[in-house]
């Protein structure tokens, strides 16, 4: 049963759809967002920063035919949201025409969804979350070798969404989430390396301990200390599964319906292909319990699947939203984003590579010479062109073990081979949203010295 303030905001929402319609629109929906945030950072064991914010925002889009304008405020207001549908509808009557834009048919909306176990109504106090910034820092820093530090962060924040639509559809869910991380230098002088940890969860009891996360960031960047730079030449790649999701956030950009639609992605001509290893699928689930990125209906008030997009290593559908589905001719996935000032777009769920059968010791053990890279810089792929290059630092592979760190290295190859080549380990944690195990490709080219 709602409660008091959820009938309320429910009650504003269908009011100022009804003034939208007043005013003139052919249809009419609307986003309203209530989040809250608190995030500690503390560096050598004294206040950095504390951060609070509070936001509370509504998106209006309207619909005059088939022109389309939004609105967007934080004044809820009688008068400053009749002022938001009078200048809405304004707008919309004299933009060009959109022949895909629209809203969903009522047949089509989400009529019931599932409890996804998104939202922890636990409330930790800033004394509490600057105990734990202190806990992970002062771990990483009792790490033999670690010099100073560059902070650690632990956060909280909690956001109700609301969407409603002039089909008929009224939909809102809550979700909360927890955050901890921790930067530190080991070594002095030129010799200075840096790494990190973190962790984050929907519920705070599933954070992991703030001295695991800080000795782990302390004993990386130990490690890294005393890096070489490896040699110019082809051969295996790893990639750690902090960083592993990477190749498959390419994959989430090149099957977004707006790029299949303008042709802008390598991937518009290989649906039904194979991509990927046939023992390897890619999985985009909405409905992942507690999942970083899980959702009971999208952003235009459908319901959401849980698909394969690589099957057993082929490609099999797009991520479409209503107007990139009509572009294409076809129906949407579910996989409409949307925020208040922005029309929606294609986006993923919780997006992960399965299938890795291999522990990180067997991904490793054939390898005779490679790279196993931890920390990367620069962008990714050209989903255009395919082409991926990076700069990169981590770890030398010799004989199946992880040997001395190098920097100040490079990784290149094409998005497309490097997909084709992926051995999966099963290591994989659901983390981000866009997760991956740690992966190896059979051969980049590896520039250094």
């Amino acid at each position: 049963m709602a409660d008091a303030k959820e009938t309320q905001t429910l009650q504003l929402l269908q009011d100022l759809l009804k003034k939208a319609k007043a005013q003139g629109a052919t249809a009419a929906d609307i986003v309203l967002s209530d989040s809250t945030s608190v995030s500690v950072t503390r560096r050598n064991g004294a206040p950095e920063a504390l951060q609070r914010s509070e936001e509370a925002e509504i998106g209006l889009r309207v619909f005059v035919g088939n022109r389309q304008a939004i609105v967007s405020s934080s004044d809820r207001s009688p008068e400053a949201l009749e002022q938001m549908a009078e200048r809405a509808v304004a707008m919309a009557k004299i933009v060009p025409e959109d022949p895909y834009a629209g809203i969903a048919d009522a047949a089509d909306i989400c009529k019931q969804w599932p409890d996804l176990d998104l939202y922890d109504d636990t409330e930790v106090p800033v004394e509490r979350l600057t105990e734990l910034a202190d806990a992970a820092e002062d771990a990483a820093r009792s790490i033999k070798g670690i010099t100073n530090s560059d902070g650690a962060e632990m956060s909280s924040g909690k956001d109700t969404s609301y969407y409603v639509a002039s089909n008929g559809f009224v939909g809102g869910y809550s979700s909360s989430g927890f955050s901890i991380s921790v930067s530190v230098i080991a070594g002095e002088g030129d010799g200075m390396e840096t790494d990190y940890d973190y962790d984050s969860a929907t519920f705070f009891k599933d954070l992991a301990a703030p001295e695991e996360i800080g000795r782990n960031a302390g004993e990386r960047a130990v490690k890294a200390l005393g890096p070489r730079k490896g040699p110019t030449k082809q051969m295996p790649v790893v990639f750690d599964r902090r960083i592993a999701g990477g190749l498959i956030g390419s994959l989430a950009g090149g099957i977004s319906g707006s790029a299949v639609a303008r042709g802008t992605t390598l991937l518009k001509d290989k649906m039904g292909q194979q991509i990927f290893p046939k023992h390897l699928s890619v999985i985009d689930d909405p409905f992942l319990k507690k999942g970083a990125r899980s959702h009971p209906f999208d952003g235009e008030g459908l319901a959401p699947q849980r698909r394969k997009i690589i099957d057993n290593g082929v490609l099999t559908g797009w991520l479409l939203d209503l107007s990139s589905a009509r572009q294409l001719g076809l129906k949407s996935t579910g996989n409409a984003g949307r925020g208040a000032s922005a029309p929606p777009s294609p986006r993923a769920a919780n997006f992960y590579v399965e299938g890795g059968t291999l522990s990180v010791a067997d991904l490793l053990k054939d390898i005779e010479e490679g790279f196993y890279v931890t920390q990367m810089m620069g962008s990714g792929a050209n989903m255009i062109t395919g082409d991926y290059s990076r700069g990169a630092r981590g770890f030398w592979i010799e004989k199946g073990q992880i040997t001395y760190a190098v920097s100040e290295m490079t990784i290149a190859g094409n998005i497309s081979d490097m997909w084709k080549d992926m051995e999966a380990a099963n290591d994989i944690i659901f983390k981000t949203g866009v997760d991956a195990p740690t992966i190896r490709l059979a051969r980049m080219t590896v520039a250094g010295a």
